[in-house]
C-alpha cells in the first residue's frame, strides 16, 4: 500500500485528514465529529469500515452516504491510475480505502478517516494527517495486533503523526507509551479532559439526554468536541442531533438493540449501559474472539442466549460455543424467529447483525 499510493499520491489533493485509532468508539466518534463539522458548513467525508449491508455505508460524505453510481465512477478512475499488478497486490480494505480517499479528494474540507483493525500499518495510516484521535485501547485482534495491551497500544499509537487527543483510557500503559512518543517524534499531545471546559461537560450530557446515549458514547461524543476545540470551532448541541451511526445500541423496535460491538470492552459498555433488564441475547462470534469473557460480562443482562448462523470462515463452531454457554451456565437454543413478549439484544459482531438485519427486514 505505501508504495502504491507514493507513486500516484500526486493524484489526491487532501483538505484537512483527522485519522482516527484505537479500539472501540471509532466509527460513533466519527460520525459525531463529521456531522457536526457538516452543519457547521464545512465540506466533510466520513470514512468508516465495516459496512453492515450495502458497501457505501462505509464512504459518508456531507451527511449520507455516497451513492453507488459516484463510486463505480471512482473505482473507473482509480483502476486506471493503477497498473494491474498494484491492483492485484492490495487488499480489499486497502483497495476501498484508496476509492474513498479519490473520491474526498478534491471536493472536501475535512476528512474523518478511520482505522481499519491496526494502527502504524493500517491502510490508512498512509495520508498524512493533520489530528490523530485515538479512542480507548483494549484487547482485540491479538492475532494481528499483539498478545497484551503494550503491543497492542503501541501498534496502533505508532500510527500518530503530528497532534494528537487521547480519550480516557482505562490503561495506564497507554498513556505511558503515548508520552514516550511524544519525546520521540515530537507529538503535540492533549488528554482529552485537557480541551473540555464544564460548558463542553455540560453540552455533552444535554446532548446524551436529547439523543439518549449511552455512557460509552459520551465518551466518544466528548473525544469529537475537543477535536473541534483544538481546531478552534464553535459548535452548539444541535450540531451532534441525528448523529449516531448505525449499529450502536441502536433502538429497532422497543424491544429489539442491535450493537456491533465484539470485544470485551464493549460488552463491558453494553452491560453497564442496559444494568437492569434482561434481554434474549441473539449471538455468534468469530474463533478469535474471546467469547467466553464476553458471555461472561454480559451474563447479568442475559435472559437466554438464541445462536444466529453466520456464514463466514472465521466463525467459531457451534459446539464450542454451546459447551462455553453451558460451562457458564447459560441457557441457550438456536434463532428461528422473532417473539413479540422477548426483548432481544443482538450482539456479536458486524456480520451478526448482518445475519439478524436480513431476518428482521424479511
Amino acid at each position: 500500500m505505501p508504495c502504491v499510493y507514493g507513486r500516484i499520491s500526486s493524484q489526491f489533493k487532501f483538505p484537512k485528514i483527522i485519522h482516527i485509532i484505537g479500539t472501540n468508539g471509532k466509527g460513533t466518534t466519527g460520525r459525531f465529529l463529521a456531522t457536526a463539522l457538516y452543519k457547521k458548513g464545512y465540506r466533510v467525508g466520513h470514512y468508516t469500515s465495516p459496512h453492515i449491508l450495502q458497501f457505501n455505508e462505509r464512504v459518508w460524505f456531507n451527511g449520507s452516504d455516497v451513492a453507488m453510481e459516484c463510486l463505480e465512477s471512482t473505482h473507473k478512475k482509480l483502476l486506471a491510475l493503477l497498473t494491474q499488478d498494484e491492483a492485484e497486490s492490495l487488499s480489499y480494505f486497502e483497495y476501498t480505502t484508496l476509492l474513498a480517499m479519490l473520491y474526498y479528494s478534491d471536493k472536501s474540507d475535512f476528512v474523518v478517516l478511520e482505522a481499519g483493525l491496526g494502527g502504524e500499518h493500517d491502510a490508512t495510516a498512509v495520508f498524512a494527517n493533520d489530528l490523530t484521535l485515538v479512542t480507548p485501547i483494549a484487547m482485540d485482534h491479538e492475532a494481528f495486533l499483539g498478545s497484551d495491551i503494550e503491543s497492542i497500544a503501541k501498534t496502533k499509537l505508532n500510527a500518530a503523526q503530528k497532534a494528537v487527543i487521547i480519550a480516557k483510557q482505562r490503561y495506564k500503559v497507554v498513556y505511558d507509551i503515548m508520552n514516550e512518543l511524544q519525546k520521540e517524534k515530537g507529538l503535540q499531545t492533549f488528554r482529552v479532559e485537557e480541551l473540555l471546559d464544564e460548558k463542553d461537560r455540560q453540552n455533552i450530557l444535554k446532548i446524551a439526554e436529547h439523543e439518549i446515549l449511552a455512557t460509552y458514547l459520551q465518551t466518544n461524543l466528548a473525544l469529537a468536541i475537543a477535536a473541534l476545540k483544538y481546531f478552534k470551532i464553535e459548535y452548539s448541541v444541535e450540531d451532534f442531533y441525528n448523529a449516531k451511526l448505525f449499529g450502536r445500541l441502536s433502538v429497532l423496535e422497543k424491544n429489539i438493540i442491535v450493537d456491533v460491538g465484539h470485544n470485551v470492552l464493549a460488552a463491558e459498555s453494553i452491560s453497564e449501559s442496559l444494568k437492569n433488564n434482561k434481554y434474549t441475547l441473539v449471538y455468534n462470534s468469530y474463533k478469535d474472539k474471546n467469547y467466553k469473557e464476553i458471555l461472561s460480562v454480559l451474563k447479568p443482562i442475559i435472559e437466554t442466549v438464541e445462536l444466529i448462523d453466520v456464514y463466514n470462515a472465521r466463525v467459531e463452531e457451534s459446539g464450542y460455543l454451546q459447551q462455553t454457554l453451558e460451562d457458564l451456565g447459560i441457557n441457550y437454543s438456536k434463532f428461528k424467529k422473532l417473539e413479540t413478549e422477548k426483548k432481544y439484544l443482538v450482539f456479536g459482531s458486524f456480520s451478526v447483525v448482518e445475519a439478524f438485519l436480513k431476518v428482521y427486514r424479511g
